[in-house]
């Protein structure tokens, strides 16, 4: 009996779009390379930068990989497990995000070739892991110590971070007052370095040149004095930090208060100033003569605070309290009944600076600070904030290298180090994976490639003679297109940088890899677009 009339049997909605075999795993892996490909000329100390205007008109001109990724709103599935990438690669370390993605788009497109040899994902995802697992041997093998007291190889680490963006032109000072912050920050706990890097505050000022930023031994707030009255400077100042409104609470229940003479309304209004001044008396009997308050603080106790010749801040975020705690020494009280001279914080001086047409407050000069600021300057707005991100990468690299305790030297001498081991492990394997394996390895050379094309030089010279090199740390001098030693130039970066960048590539390569079948829903019946929630079209 023939079967040509039976009716075919739709389990998924009519809208959906499904790609399945291969098709689907080289969709994927082109949405992927297409990502790596846009972040991979800003790779190394001559990439160029990426201008990125929003649906607002709002720009960005940076070549922080992470940044790129993050504004360009991709919508393709594969695509976004890259952009994974490169964010899981700025928490964990904040820096490298470029390498991360170019690493992983890069085993995607050794995977195709092998792929088309009729070689399995799954073979292929094996060998992957077994090459990132030994690759992570190599690099604890090869990698040198650092610690808090080596000065110069801090500063180099802070420089190596900075080189190719907007900070280089002063990234000498920059690397020092980045050292210096960590530095301050620094604690040891059971033989090992801590940085907590919320202890350190990068502040932006437009208007002067980067060669003007500066490390405060304190906090810079981005507030003002709540009354003109009150002292502009306070020298050797008692600092409070008060979670609590100095106002004349409302009633947490409906209340309704009847007047029926004047006398009673004079009364009652000098009830509620007989309160603030109660409240600004508690203040100025602790010993306090500057308060930082977390919540308002009523007009009126404004004018008893500014008689009292204490300087008062309001509405300070928790994060700025927290960090002003650390930095003076004081703590946070919650209850202005409660406020004791023991609850007070020491700062040399407290003053308010017009920058740029803004108010700022300085809590300098304290005698133990564990938190502090970094104040960036930039001659304009995207300037400034491409140096923040700079330096907000330096530091990042820093806290990494000294939690870790371990460094390697840059330039592609890694990559070249690992792909030639890499290349030798693979000649001790004997099944298919031999083939993974041997692509793992030769992906590590996209590092060193990259440089060499985003310096203008010819990708295959030097490859063959950093193959030739003999040295451990034996990189590529994009100045001069000549081999170098990395460690004796100062190109140096964390371990954890590289360990990380290599985790997150390979992992991300295997899961896409395994991915035989895409499921594409149709829009929602509330009549969404097709693109997703409003985003523009021709978009990733």
């Amino acid at each position: 009996m023939s079967n040509n009339n039976v009716q075919p049997i739709f389990i998924l909605p009519e809208d959906t779009r499904r790609t399945t075999g291969k098709d689907a795993q080289r969709n994927n892996i082109a949405a992927a390379k297409a990502v790596a490909q846009t972040v991979r000329t800003t790779l190394g100390p001559k990439g160029m930068d990426k201008m990125i205007v929003d649906a607002m008109g709002d720009v960005i001109v940076t070549n922080d990989g992470v940044t790129i990724l993050k504004e360009m709103q991709i919508e393709h599935p594969a695509a976004k497990m890259i952009v994974e990438v490169a964010k899981t690669q700025e928490d964990a370390v904040g820096d490298g995000t470029t390498t991360a993605v170019v690493l992983a788009g890069e085993l995607l497109k050794k995977a195709e070739d092998l792929l088309d040899q009729e070689i399995h994902p799954t073979v292929l995802a094996r060998g992957y892991r077994l090459a990132e697992v030994k690759a992570q041997e190599i690099l604890n093998a090869i990698a040198e110590d650092v610690n808090l007291d080596n000065l110069d190889l801090l500063r180099n680490i802070a420089i190596t971070a900075m080189t190719g963006k907007g900070a280089e032109s002063n990234k000498e000072k920059l690397a020092d007052l980045a050292v210096r912050a960590v530095k301050g920050v620094a604690e040891t706990i059971n033989g090992k370095t801590e940085v907590d890097l919320a202890d350190i505050k990068i502040e932006k000022r437009v208007g002067e040149s980067s060669d003007h930023s500066e490390l405060i031994a304190g906090i810079v707030l981005d507030k003002e004095r709540v009354h003109p009255g009150m002292p502009e400077k306070v020298i050797e100042a008692k600092v409070a930090l008060l979670d609590a409104a100095l106002e004349i609470k409302n009633t947490e229940i409906d209340a309704k208060i009847q007047i029926t003479d004047p006398a009673q309304l004079n009364s009652f209004l000098e009830q509620e100033e007989r309160s603030l001044k109660e409240m600004v008396n508690k203040v100025k009997d602790s010993g306090a003569t500057v308060l930082f308050c977390q919540k308002g603080i009523d007009d009126l106790a404004q004018h008893f605070l500014a008689k009292a010749g204490i300087l008062a801040v309001r509405r300070v975020k928790k994060s700025d309290m927290e960090k002003l705690a650390r930095a003076t020494g004081a703590k946070i009280t919650s209850n202005w009944k409660e406020l004791t001279n023991e609850d007070l914080g020491f700062a040399g001086l407290v003053r308010e600076e017009k920058l740029n047409d803004e108010e700022m407050i300085f809590v300098e000069q304290c005698l133990n600070p564990k938190a502090v600021t970094l104040l960036v300057r930039g001659g304009t707005e995207h300037v400034a904030e491409e140096i923040k991100r700079a330096v907000t990468d330096a530091i990042g690299d820093l806290a990494a290298a000294l939690k870790v305790g371990k460094v390697v030297a840059g330039a592609g001498a890694v990559e070249m180090r690992l792909a030639r081991e890499l290349k030798e492990y693979a000649s001790s394997l004997s099944g298919r994976e031999q083939l993974a394996v041997q692509a793992f390895a030769e992906t590590m050379e996209i590092i060193p490639r990259t440089l060499a094309e985003n310096a203008g030089l010819d990708p295959i010279d030097v490859l063959t003679k950093l193959r030739s090199a003999e040295g451990k740390w034996s990189g590529i001098n994009v100045f001069t297109g000549e081999v170098m030693d990395s460690w004796q130039e100062g190109v140096i970066e964390p371990l954890k940088i590289k360990t990380q960048a290599l985790s997150s590539a390979a992992e991300v390569a295997e899961m896409i890899l395994r991915i035989d079948d895409v499921i594409m829903g149709g829009s929602s019946k509330q009549g969404m677009p097709p693109g997703g929630m409003g985003m523009p079209p021709g978009m990733m």
